[in-house]
């Protein structure tokens, strides 16, 4: 959904049209799926990162404009907030030597970009949720200024009719209220995607549901919200509750949310788009000129942007994409459970541990889904959050386990030889497959070390919440340029 939009007044002619012309792409979809359009040689994948930018202090910088005006390169936009920005690394085929060139390039992208803006009097920081946000840098005033997310806020409190309620257990429970989308900003994330044929797309998605718990306790760092200590990725829990368009009485009935897990595995990529249609109104009803069957019956490829607008309004944590690259159309699962940080290092060494395990497990002779319900996937999720990598997790044949030690002893082997599979060298798969072992073994992810360190400025100089939490994140800033791996961090004061 990063696409610009125009304001516009919105009717109900606008929403039923707009229902007509997605139906009318799924039609078209299902032809396309049938005619065998989607055929490529290698997979490539994309990488997307979501930043926060912070101001000498540490607190958030309202000045993503102007760092993007610096910056002026392509791959940047702005994110909702304005003191977000977000990275589109172009996509390459997985393997060879992409794995390591993807590091690098990642990282020169970030020197130039926190260069920029400091220019502007700010640095960037990959982090799932920025520590020292208060609830006073959360407001309308505060979105960024596109139209785009001025029209998502109006129309999902439209559809509520009444104020968010945030509701997070834990060490410090939160509980407020909100008038916009802008809590949604405080979520900043890591999106990997993989390019999928549609005959495996069933197998790949599920795949990535069951992994997502064991994925996001290796990944946690998002301890903190508007001062209060909560999940080790509080981020999952905030998300959900800050885009839900439903008031309680529709959560009552069982309608179903718009960040969701799904509720069952799939046999193809048109279950997931079909459910897009059946369950969920449009936010942004905005329809385009082109006649999809007319292109398609023609000979061409349809864009189907009724149907990818759509789709990008609905936040799965796995979520089904259908582009068009260089006249081709291709199908991809973009997995969004993971949040920003700590490092470039760190963030690879993620996306090495997910690309690995998820062929394995799609390629399983007996799937892990015929093993295991979807309701306990998502269950593993959700724990995950809570617990990080002392969650106790549910994996088929080995029962409960403790999440690192299920990665250690029975996901990182599979890792390692899905790449293998995919053609990534020795050595590089090594290196970062060894960087998530050691976060396994040490119990070392961004959310520990946040909050070991936030503890110990607290102990040592006896300041406030919110001071502690700035001197830890101008720490956390200075560890993540040194690209040294969230494990090896030491606690400091």
């Amino acid at each position: 959904m990063g696409r610009d939009v125009t304001a516009v007044t919105i009717s109900g002619e606008d929403r039923r049209r707009y229902r007509d012309k997605v139906r009318r792409c799924l039609d078209v979809l299902a032809r396309m799926l049938g005619e065998s359009q989607f055929d490529f040689e290698r997979p490539h994948i994309g990488l997307e990162i979501e930043l926060n930018l912070i101001d000498a202090l540490g607190d958030p910088l309202m000045r993503n404009a102007d760092v993007l005006k610096a910056i002026a390169d392509p791959a940047w936009a702005t994110e909702l907030g304005q003191f977000n920005l977000e990275i589109n690394i172009p996509p390459r085929v997985l393997g060879g030597d992409n794995t390591g060139a993807l590091e690098t390039e990642v990282r020169d992208h970030l020197a130039h970009a926190d260069s920029r803006a400091q220019e502007v009097g700010g640095n960037l920081v990959m982090i799932g949720i920025l520590p020292t946000l208060r609830r006073s840098d959360i407001g309308e005033e505060t979105l960024s200024s596109n139209a785009r997310y001025k029209m998502l806020n109006d129309q999902i409190f439209a559809a509520r009719g009444e104020e968010l309620h945030i509701a997070i257990d834990g060490p410090e429970p939160l509980r407020m209220h909100a008038d916009n989308i802008t809590p949604e900003a405080a979520c900043t994330s890591v999106q990997f995607h993989l390019q999928v044929s549609p005959d495996e797309f069933g197998a790949y998605w599920n795949a990535a549901q069951a992994i997502a718990g064991p994925q996001v306790a290796l990944g946690a760092n998002s301890p903190f919200l508007f001062g209060h200590r909560l999940h080790d990725e509080t981020r999952i829990t905030l998300f959900e509750q800050s885009t839900d368009t439903r008031p309680e009485e529709l959560k009552s009935q069982g309608v179903r949310p718009r960040v969701w897990f799904g509720e069952k595995w799939i046999t193809s990529v048109f279950d997931l788009f079909e459910e897009n249609t059946r369950y969920f109104p449009a936010l942004l009803p905005l329809c385009e000129d082109e006649d999809p069957v007319a292109v398609l019956d023609e000979g061409g490829v349809p864009a189907l942007e009724e149907l990818s607008l759509h789709n990008g309004t609905i936040y799965r944590w796995n979520r089904p994409i259908y582009a068009v690259f260089e006249g081709r159309p291709h199908l991809r699962v973009e997995n969004r459970v993971l949040p920003a940080g700590p490092t470039v290092a760190d963030i690879v060494a993620n996306g090495a541990f997910y690309y690995g395990l998820v062929r394995m497990l799609a390629e399983e002779e007996r799937p892990l889904w015929t093993r295991m319900s979807f309701a306990t996937a998502e269950d593993n999720l959700h724990r995950a959050a809570r617990g990080g990598l002392d969650a106790s997790l549910y994996w088929p044949g080995v029962g409960e386990a403790p999440a690192g030690e299920l990665i250690l002893r029975r996901l990182l082997p599979l890792a390692h030889e899905g790449l293998e599979r995919w053609g990534v060298d020795a050595g590089r798969r090594d290196r970062l497959l060894g960087i998530v072992e050691r976060r396994c073994v040490t119990q070392q992810t961004g959310a520990t070390w946040q909050v070991a360190t936030v503890e110990a400025i607290e102990s040592r100089f006896g300041v406030s919440r919110q001071e502690a939490l700035r001197r830890m994140v101008r720490i956390y800033a200075e560890n993540m340029r040194s690209n040294e791996p969230v494990h090896t961090w030491p606690i400091a004061a």
